[in-house]
């Protein structure tokens, strides 16, 4: 008669395609961030991202002159690939129970974990930016604020942004006589953002812990980022996640504790790859 072994609870290859088909919806950043996977299989561990400087508007030719060139131009950075991981270990009797599913509580824990780094990371570049700063830190966050960040676009088009904003916040915006909930007000058609609980200003606005502090802990850094698509195949999104390796899940037995340790990691960068979609707008905190 067949017997169920505890390997064959735990499959490794399932459990790397739970991960990584669920990971894109983990990541709260993933609905404007391109994914870059060029990395895959190639030697190397350091990226050098090329920033290229606009050439300009066209000028009129007159007719048999020749036209000038331009230099195309572009500075660059670099950003090295690091590996983000996490282990969980179950019991045989946790497992031979299946009360509560603990396999699949664990793959859902693990992408919950790897995504939230991810998160971090993507929050960390987007408030390291320096290139728009809006300095509303003498107010707290209000709709005539936002506009005055998003002011700083100097867009001719109007487009999609987000706005993250720490929870600590949510309960100002909301008394914000200009904000629209989503659940009266629901968005129309676009990027709409995992998380998202309304608008304000034209952003739809974001929660999340991971917006920080600054270091006298007396405002918020809170990212604004442009959503809208492409002009062209060279108009960078705001944020890149470069993947060197898919998540990969391992697992290993002790036969003496009578234990199952599954660890999960993936290989990845993130970088700001066009700041010209992102604005730091700062908002002092509540007393």
């Amino acid at each position: 008669m067949p017997e169920t072994k505890l390997t064959n609870l735990i499959n490794p290859q399932v459990m790397a395609d739970m991960v990584s088909e669920a990971l894109p919806k983990a990541i709260i950043v993933s609905a404007f961030a391109a994914v870059d996977r060029t990395l895959v299989g190639v030697p190397g561990d350091t990226i050098t991202v090329p920033v290229y400087a606009y050439i300009g508007d066209a000028t009129d030719i007159a007719e048999g002159v020749a036209m000038g060139t331009t230099i195309l131009t572009a500075s660059s950075t670099t950003v090295t690939v690091k590996k983000a991981g996490k282990a969980v270990e179950l019991t045989d009797e946790a497992m031979l129970s299946g009360y509560g599913n603990p396999v699949g509580n664990a793959a859902g824990q693990l992408t919950k974990s790897i995504g939230s780094k991810v998160d971090q990371d993507s929050i960390d570049a987007l408030t390291a930016v320096t290139t728009k700063v809006y300095d509303g830190s003498a107010a707290i966050i209000s709709y005539d604020g936002v506009v005055d960040a998003i002011d700083l676009f100097e867009e001719e088009t109007n487009s999609p942004k987000v706005i993250f904003v720490n929870p600590k916040q949510v309960t100002q915006i909301r008394k914000d006589a200009d904000f629209k909930d989503i659940n009266k007000y629901p968005l129309g058609n676009g990027v709409i953002m995992t998380g998202v609980i309304g608008q304000i200003a034209g952003c739809q606005v974001v929660p999340t812990r991971r917006v920080p502090l600054d270091a006298t802990s007396e405002y918020y850094l809170c990212p604004i980022v442009k959503l809208g698509s492409a002009v062209t195949d060279t108009d960078l999104p705001a944020l890149t996640i470069y993947l060197k390796r898919g998540v990969m899940v391992e697992t290993s037995r002790d036969i003496l504790k009578g234990s199952n340790t599954i660890a999960a990691n993936e290989h990845y960068a993130v970088s700001v790859s066009n700041a010209d979609k992102v604005v730091l707008a700062k908002f002092k905190k509540a007393a």
